[in-house]
């Protein structure tokens, strides 16, 4: 009787393919479990999409179905809100170069391919929002980019914009042992402190310079793209989000926010369950990577399945990360479903890889839940978010269906094969260092 379900969703779905029907005429999925995200699960629940936003949300009993909506019996499935990873390097993403250990000015924008089967991976994966960043090979190796993965093939229209309209990202950093090479990169822990620091101050100093030439030209300082990057990170207009494993490294990166009073996401952690403490005075949100299988770096040694769990009860925001291609987009819900058998609540692990991240990417008031005027971005599920036997039927962003596991080429994309990754390419995520986490 699922299969027979599944295979009727389809069928009504089918002519609405294209994105258009899918914006003008509203669209109402019945008989699911809704997992809002931000409350219970509604059982039986109904939600309703029109041009690209959340229209109604709730029981059978209280919302009223438009006469003229597209109406789905998603009786046995389980509707989420779309999948925001906050850091990943999908798009064969690249970023700063061998020329110099800190680059604000690189732009993860310029660098990505938008036709990337790593895309199309995601979407079958359940994600719709993604945080894409250059690598950890340096102290600082660009500018991030948020996306929206819409089925589009340029990065202007991938892009999240602001307020403004300027595309939407942060800064990504990093310390511990991939930044640590021969001159000009730093050989020491210290050392890689020292030139962050250093690079801050001057910032403050072109600060001070553009603020006392109040706009007149002939006494504005030469432009510089990377100190007006660095300035937006101080000035809390650009997260930086920071790559570091060992405790040590991780307080390191807390004393740095505090001498220059930007706002950071802390990357990894491996044993942020060692200073859950100290991260949680200091207000400091976590993304978190979930492995379950040995190798990697020395200092990812003591990572443990627990850190979700022990820094959430310590009062930090948690969330969790594929860090794609370390784990894979696909099994993205996999790493909150190890992180609730190790001890996390499950509100909070659903939480963990929805709306967590979404604040992580100050993008809470547009995904992250299923709450009336955010995007229409959900996900259709098989079955419990958390079972090994789930899988993603559908994904939607911004009411426009963006991944059918009905549909063979998207199939293709879930399941792999020949032709799955053809254009796709392995980050130069570390610069020389091999691997991302």
């Amino acid at each position: 009787m699922k299969i027979r379900r599944l295979l009727d969703l389809a069928v009504l779905l089918g002519f609405a393919a294209g994105g258009a029907l899918a914006q003008e005429v509203p669209h109402v999925f019945v008989g699911a479990i809704l997992e809002t995200c931000d409350g219970p699960p509604i059982d039986g629940g109904v939600l309703v999409v029109h041009r690209g936003k959340i229209v109604a949300v709730g029981s059978a009993a209280d919302v009223q179905i438009p006469a003229s909506a597209v109406t789905v019996d998603a009786t046995g499935l389980t509707i989420m809100p779309g999948l925001v990873c906050s850091h990943s390097h999908i798009g064969s993403v690249s970023g700063g170069d061998s020329s110099g250990p800190i680059q604000p000015e690189v732009r993860a924008l310029d660098s990505i391919n938008a036709r990337d089967p790593g895309i199309q991976k995601a979407q079958a994966g359940g994600i719709t929002t993604v945080n894409v960043m250059p690598g950890s090979g340096h102290l600082l190796s660009g500018q991030t980019i948020y996306m929206k993965l819409r089925d589009v093939f340029t990065m202007e229209e991938l892009a999240v914009r602001n307020a403004d309209g300027s595309i939407a990202g942060g800064i990504k950093m990093a310390n511990g042992s991939n930044p640590r090479k021969s001159a000009p990169f730093p050989g020491t822990r210290g050392k890689a402190a020292a030139l962050v620091r250093a690079q801050f101050h001057r910032a403050r100093d072109y600060q001070r310079k553009v603020k006392v030439a109040n706009g007149d030209p002939e006494k504005m300082p030469d432009r510089s793209l990377g100190m007006e990057a660095l300035i937006e990170a101080m000035e809390g207009k650009r997260m930086v989000h920071h790559h570091t494993h060992r405790q040590d490294d991780i307080l390191t990166v807390l004393r740095l926010q505090k001498e220059f009073g930007f706002r950071v996401v802390l990357h990894h952690v491996s044993e942020g369950w060692m200073v859950a403490k100290e991260i949680a005075a200091a207000k400091v949100p976590c993304s978190v990577i979930v492995i379950d299988s040995p190798g990697g770096k020395l200092e990812a040694a003591r990572l443990s399945l627990q850190t979700g769990a022990i820094l959430d009860k310590a009062g930090v925001l948690v969330g969790f990360h594929t860090d794609d291609g370390i784990t894979d987009s696909r099994l993205f819900l996999r790493s909150a479903a190890l992180a609730v058998r190790a001890g996390m609540d499950r509100q909070k692990a659903l939480q963990a890889v929805t709306i967590a991240n979404a604040r992580m990417l100050d993008m809470q008031d547009r995904v992250g839940t299923l709450t009336v005027g955010k995007d229409a971005d959900f996900v259709l599920l098989s079955g419990d978010p958390f079972s090994v036997y789930t899988r993603v039927q559908q994904t939607w962003v911004e009411g426009s269906k963006v991944f059918d596991l009905s549909d063979p080429k998207d199939r293709l994309m879930a399941t792999g094969g020949f032709g799955a990754s053809n254009d796709q390419a392995q980050s130069m995520c570390c610069y020389g260092q091999g691997g991302g986490q």
